[in-house]
C-alpha cells in the first residue's frame, strides 16, 4: 500500500491543496495548471448555510477549511495522522512550509497558506478511519469524500452507513475516478461492471441524484512529472 505517511506524500499533497496554479502545472499545456480541483469540489454543494459538514478523506484540510464558509462547524477525518497533523497545523498557524520537488534531490522551499475567507476556528481534525467512524457519526447537513471511495477496503461498508451519517435533506458529494487498485481494495470488493452504474444502484433507496459531472485533478510529483486523472463528481440529497 502506498505509504501515506511518507514526507513525500505529504509535500505533494500540501501541493495539490495548497499550491499556486503556477506551482502545481508550471508548463502552459492546455490552461490544466489553472484547475483547482480540491476548491471545485465544495463549490458543488448547495450554496446555503448549513449546521455541521463532514469532510471524510480531508487529506491536509483544504476542503474542510473551505466548507467552514457556510458550515457552523466542520469536521474533517482522515486515515493519515501526518495528513491530520499538517491540517492541524494550518489551523493553528495559518501556514506551514513544505518542499516541492524539482527534479532528482532537488526541492524548491513553499509555503502552504489557509485559503481566503475561511473560518479555522470552526474546523476540527482527526484521523480516523471511513470505515469504523465513531456511533455518534450522524445527522450531519453535508458530507463530503472526494477522492476516497476507490481507496477504501470495502467501499460498501461507507455506503451503507452514509444514510445515517446524513439528516434528512442532508446532502453528500463524492468525488471519485473509480481507479481500483488491489493494494488498497482487495478485488472482491470491488464493484460487478461499471462503477458509476454500482454507485447509483448503491444509493438509490436513501438518496436522490441532483447532479454529475466529470472534473480532471492534477498531482505534481516533480517539475515534468504529474498524475492526471478524472473524477466523476455526483451530489446526492437524503430523503
Amino acid at each position: 500500500m502506498q505509504d501515506y505517511e511518507s514526507q513525500k506524500l505529504l509535500n505533494e499533497y500540501l501541493l495539490m491543496h495548497y499550491g499556486t496554479s503556477e506551482e502545481r502545472m508550471p508548463w502552459t499545456l492546455g490552461g490544466i495548471g489553472a484547475l483547482d480541483f480540491v476548491s471545485r469540489t465544495v463549490e458543488f454543494f448547495t450554496q446555503k448555510r448549513v449546521g455541521v459538514s463532514l469532510d471524510l478523506g480531508c487529506a491536509v484540510g483544504r476542503s474542510s477549511f473551505l466548507l467552514s464558509k457556510t458550515s457552523e462547524k466542520v469536521i474533517g477525518i482522515d486515515f493519515s495522522q501526518s495528513f491530520i497533523d499538517a491540517a492541524n497545523q494550518m489551523k493553528e498557524h495559518g501556514s506551514i512550509a513544505y518542499q516541492i520537488k524539482e527534479e532528482g534531490d532537488r526541492c524548491a522551499d513553499a509555503v502552504a497558506l489557509l485559503p481566503k475567507g475561511v473560518s479555522p476556528e470552526k474546523v476540527s481534525f482527526a484521523q480516523g478511519d471511513a470505515l469504523n467512524l465513531p456511533a455518534g457519526f450522524k445527522g450531519f447537513d453535508r458530507v463530503h469524500a472526494s477522492n476516497l471511495l476507490c481507496r477504501l477496503p470495502e467501499p460498501m461498508v461507507l455506503l451503507n452507513r452514509l444514510p445515517q451519517l446524513l439528516a434528512s435533506g442532508g446532502e453528500v458529494v463524492f468525488a471519485t475516478p473509480f481507479s481500483w487498485l488491489e493494494q488498497y481494495t482487495p478485488k472482491q470488493h470491488w464493484p460487478q461492471g461499471d462503477s458509476w452504474k454500482w454507485l447509483q444502484a448503491a444509493m438509490k433507496d436513501h438518496f436522490t441524484l441532483l447532479h454529475e459531472t466529470d472534473e480532471p485533478f492534477l498531482i505534481r510529483e516533480h517539475g515534468r512529472k504529474f498524475q492526471l486523472g478524472v473524477s466523476k463528481i455526483s451530489v446526492w440529497r437524503r430523503h
